[in-house]
């Protein structure tokens, strides 16, 4: 039987949560009125208000501190923006775009952010450029070799805590009742959780500047 990949739902103005379990399980001395056993499945709330004195899990504070989940009107907009190569599109949505600097650090003939445009699609090998684009956390980044589009990747369903920055999914974890941006990866993406993203709950690199 194959495994169910867990969902991520958002709580309004709250937490992330994410189930550790999705097969209900019996809860111990536990009945309903009819004597029968209840169950439920088991989840973690995951911080993304920063706040929170137990990260990366929720303790409340999201409430004490008036967090608010609103995307802003300023934020980078939703757009995709296409660079053409010999044989290699590259593909960028700045609007999703989380900064975690990976094309910009191993490749920078090709990604450098002094520059206009940014992306330089002749900067480097194909294949250099295909192995950084994989790279990217957020999304932001894919590519088309000879009219197919390589968005997504075979890999473990897994959501990794990364060292102060955002929460990076993998392995098409689903991200429940959130609009993705135009060209957006389902396999993978960043969530905010500093709380101060102009693009929540994804993550816009602002964990970077607070």
């Amino acid at each position: 039987m194959e495994q169910q990949k867990p969902k991520i739902s958002c709580v309004h103005n709250g937490p992330y949560f994410l189930p550790t379990d999705v097969i209900p399980k019996v809860v111990v001395n536990i009945q309903n009125s009819r004597g029968e056993p209840c169950s439920t499945v088991g989840e973690v709330a995951l911080c993304r208000c920063g706040g929170s004195h137990n990260k990366p899990f929720c303790d409340g504070t999201h409430e004490k501190i008036g967090f608010t989940d609103e995307k802003q009107p300023d934020r980078v907009p939703d757009k995709r923006t296409n660079y053409i190569g010999k044989r290699v599109t590259i593909h960028d949505n700045r609007g999703i775009c989380a900064h975690s600097r990976h094309c910009t650090d191993n490749l920078p003939t090709v990604f450098d952010v002094s520059k206009d445009p940014w992306i330089d699609p002749f900067g480097a090998s194909d294949q250099e450029i295909i192995d950084t684009v994989k790279k990217c956390p957020s999304g932001a980044l894919s590519y088309t070799v000879d009219g197919v589009e390589h968005r997504d990747q075979e890999r473990e369903a897994m959501l990794t805590v990364t060292k102060d920055g955002p929460y990076e999914i993998t392995g098409g974890i689903e991200l429940m009742e959130q609009p993705l941006g135009e060209g957006a990866s389902t396999e993978h993406y960043s969530l905010c959780r500093c709380g101060a993203s102009r693009n929540k709950p994804f993550c816009d690199g602002a964990h970077l500047d607070i």
